[in-house]
């Protein structure tokens, strides 16, 4: 296996989820879809409930503040004509939620809701959080040699105690330090990362952070060392690494996981990252157990 050196600076390791601790496809596959296929039957159950409510005045105030946008779907409010006027109100609901998924849009009302429904789903048995094999020994280890592990994802973090709380591993929850959603501002903002270190009570040169996203890397210029598990998308992506030296996969690893180092200046001069050994390839079952100090 091949060790990643991390500087000894770093106190808190902070992961994303989706292609970090948890397969993309469990994502794609099974929880967006959930959401997609039983939305109109969840608020036709709930609708009545205090908190459907909120979710539904939350998804209106973001209706209107989309209505300039190209196929936005307005969420009328109840006119009171009854049954005729409640469903309506419901398929206009659904048709909002599944105009936002189309968009892959991350607003905090459509991640309430969701989180709101996968909470139903997990609590009912239908559903179990899948994570890599290697995330919760890593995380067991960071812990035992003094990290702090926060997690940070665009999910709410309802949702994201959700995945954490019924996992195929079981209730993990306690490996967990803090949790952080888009409510502390978006994943490619770098004032979102200052914050998370002002909560967290460190600096941002404390912090390590573990994401898929290529994109959420470029906020994150002022510090100092940030490894990104990156699942190498297309060519297209690769030429647009700007500010990233990319460890390409070897030919005969295709699929597997690559490595990103964000090193800015500090790069040597044969292109090498400093703070990565030479062999590039990892499996995905390694990433994180790769990660030591």
């Amino acid at each position: 296996m091949v060790v990643l050196s991390v500087p000894a600076e770093v106190t808190v390791i902070l992961l994303d989820i989706e292609g970090t601790t948890t397969p993309i496809a469990f994502v794609k596959d099974i929880l967006f879809p959930y959401i997609k296929e039983n939305v109109k039957e969840y608020l036709q159950t709930h609708w009545e409930e205090e908190e459907c409510q909120q979710d539904v005045s939350l998804l209106r105030k973001q209706a209107e503040e989309d209505s300039h946008l190209d196929g936005a779907v307005p969420i009328p409010a109840a006119s009171g004509n009854g049954a005729d006027d409640l469903q309506q109100m419901i398929q206009a609901v659904v048709d909002n939620v599944r105009w936002q998924m189309s968009l892959d849009r991350k607003t905090t009302a459509l991640k309430q809701l969701q989180g709101h429904m996968w909470r139903a789903a997990f609590a009912a048995g239908r559903m179990k959080a899948e994570f890599f094999e290697d995330v919760v020994p890593a995380v067991r280890k960071w812990r035992e040699a003094g990290m702090k592990v926060y997690i940070y994802s665009s999910g709410s973090v309802e949702a994201q105690k959700l995945l954490f709380g019924h996992s195929t591993e079981g209730d993990i929850l306690e490996l967990v330090d803090g949790h952080f959603d888009t409510k502390i501002g978006h994943k490619v903002e770098s004032e979102s990362y200052r914050k998370i270190a002002n909560s967290i009570g460190c600096s941002t040169n404390n912090i390590l952070f573990l994401t898929d996203v290529t994109l959420d890397s470029t906020a994150k210029t002022e510090w100092k060392t940030n490894y990104l598990v990156s699942q190498i998308r297309s060519k297209y992506e690769k030429e647009t690494l700007k500010g990233f030296f990319l460890l390409e996969e070897r030919k005969e690893a295709q699929g597997f996981k690559s490595i990103l180092c964000q090193q800015g200046k500090q790069m040597h001069k044969d292109n090498t990252c400093p703070m990565v050994m030479p062999r590039p390839v990892l499996l995905r079952k390694q990433m994180f157990m790769s990660l030591w100090w």
